[in-house]
Formats: structure tokens, sequence, C-alpha cells
């Protein structure tokens, strides 16, 4: 299997980790795709992608950074990358929006995405 992982924090990887973690294994790829935007530090961007580096041991993990709207990116690379499945969070790692409706970048994926689309709490 080969999974997207979108995120922009520590937190929305570690819950992505959390949820992939009892479900992959060694023949798995983990790809993990940060977009850069404005307000998003290059230095979050790596922090972000480097939790799953360490919290999953099992499938390989490869990290990428892309520019541009992330909706907008996060379809690009999944066709490119033929990935099987995207997990995002809910409001890009957000804890204290975890109880309100899902965030911009959610809502254009659930809008228009041609593959399995998981939302993870924060």
């Amino acid at each position: 299997m080969r999974v997207l992982v979108a995120t922009s924090s520590v937190h929305t990887t570690a819950a992505a980790c959390d949820y992939l973690a009892p479900r992959l294994t060694d023949a798995d790829t983990v790809l993990v795709v940060t977009v850069t935007e404005p307000g998003l530090s290059a230095r979050d961007a790596g922090d972000a992608a480097n939790v799953a580096r360490t919290r999953l041991v099992a499938p390989t993990v490869e990290t990428r950074t892309v520019e541009g709207d992330p909706a907008t990116a996060l379809r690009r690379v999944a066709r490119e990358e033929s990935v099987d499945e995207l997990l995002v969070g809910q409001h890009c790692g957000d804890p204290e929006r975890a109880s309100t409706p899902p965030g911009s970048t959610v809502q254009a994926l659930l809008e228009d995405v041609d593959r399995p689309l998981v939302v993870v709490p924060v």
C-alpha cells in the first residue's frame, strides 16, 4: 500500500502515525507531503516530516515539500505517485479546533478526490 500523509504540523503527523502504525507492513510506503504556503515555516514542515520518520518503523517513509494551493497540490501528488489512500488532519494540526468542522483543504479534497481520504482527528 502507498499512503500520502498531508501535514503541516507535528500534531497532524503524530495523529496520522497513530492511525497508520498498526495497519502498515514492511512492504508499504508512506509519503509525507507538506505544502508550503504563506505562514508555514520551513522548520514547521521539516519537523512535521521528521515525526513520521521516527514513529513509523515498518514502512518506507519518503518526504516531499511542494508549493501551491494545498488541495490542488495534494491531488496532483496523489496522482503522480499513485497513492492508494490520503490522510489529512482536520485543521492542519491545530488541537484547539478539533471539534469544529473540517478546514478548507479537507472540504476541497472531500468534494473532488478520486481515492480514499481519511481525516484523522488531531
